[in-house]
């Protein structure tokens, strides 16, 4: 019966304590130090399934970098009972990852369809500048319009050669109404003192 003892002893040293739901708990108590020994623990695991997922280091660093923001600001709603914290993180880096994607190609999606309307646009703005002002203006009109800022231009573009109202372009480019006015008001006031005198 004397071995029994030792055995249950070393079978205690033996089994790894629920360090990482107690490092958590320490993290939510914004505990810098529990946040670099979790971090050591699981950032390879971490970056690992971020590389997998998008297949792109940089992509996954930068993944890595905002779950590692998240779980400063979530550990402390890890709970121990539902699983291990090794799978929490490791849920949390993946959909992540999955995000980065479907934003990725909505990006793409957006800047697609915004190089196929700023080509029609310019169409439409080289013939009836043309037309109405002859070749000479309409060279002076668009090297005008080409000095705007990119969000000044986009937007007048949107409104004078898209016939959008305010409002549809404030939603079209996800911005506030006001920003979108301004830009217009002060794209506008720009080419007047631009081409004072030309027209």
């Amino acid at each position: 019966m004397g071995w029994l003892p030792l055995l249950f002893e070393r079978m205690i040293e033996l089994a790894p304590p629920d360090q990482d739901a107690e490092l958590l708990q320490r993290i939510g108590q914004q505990d810098r130090v529990a946040f670099a020994e979790f971090y050591d623990r699981h950032a390879t695991l971490m970056f690992s399934v971020a590389s997998k997922i998008l297949n792109d280091a940089g992509e996954a660093e930068d993944v890595l970098q905002e779950t590692c923001v998240q779980l400063w600001e979530k550990a402390g709603n890890f709970d121990p009972k539902l699983g291990k914290a090794s799978s929490w993180v490791a849920t949390m880096i993946r959909n992540k990852s999955i995000d980065r994607i479907r934003a990725s190609q909505r990006r793409g999606r957006l800047a697609e369809q915004a190089g196929a309307e700023f080509a029609i646009a310019s169409e439409v703005r080289d013939t009836a500048n043309e037309a109405i002002h002859g070749h000479d203006k309409a060279k002076l009109i668009q090297s005008a319009i080409a000095a705007l800022s990119a969000e000044q231009r986009r937007a007048i573009e949107l409104a004078y050669f898209s016939g959008l109202t305010q409002d549809e372009i404030s939603k079209k480019l996800s911005e506030p109404l006001g920003t979108v006015k301004a830009r217009i008001r002060r794209g506008l006031l720009k080419l007047r003192d631009q081409l004072e005198g030309v027209l």
